[in-house]
């Protein structure tokens, strides 16, 4: 159990040194400042946006670095919520 743990966790550090690596290449520095403030004001958010960038330089679909306005544009379309509207008659 204490190996499996162990791996477990070096493995997890390894995908987030990697997740970093990639943020650090393709986010100029106020997109990095705005990425480590919501860090800290809403991890779940700020995990979610690393994993969907990272996504899209995986997929080739990021050229060059992106801007703090572009970082606001994505995460305004990822924190928007659905609401399902009901309409009676």
């Amino acid at each position: 159990m204490d190996i499996q743990q162990k791996l477990l966790e070096q493995q997890q550090k390894q995908a987030e040194e990697a997740l970093r690596n990639i943020m650090a290449e393709i986010l100029d520095k106020p997109g990095r400042e705005r990425l480590a403030n919501l860090k800290l004001v809403k991890p779940q958010l700020a995990l979610q946006l690393e994993l969907y960038l990272a996504q899209l330089y995986q997929a080739g679909q990021i050229k060059g670095k992106l801007t703090d306005a572009q970082i606001v544009s994505i995460l305004t379309k990822l924190s928007e919520k659905r609401e399902t509207k009901i309409i009676r008659r």
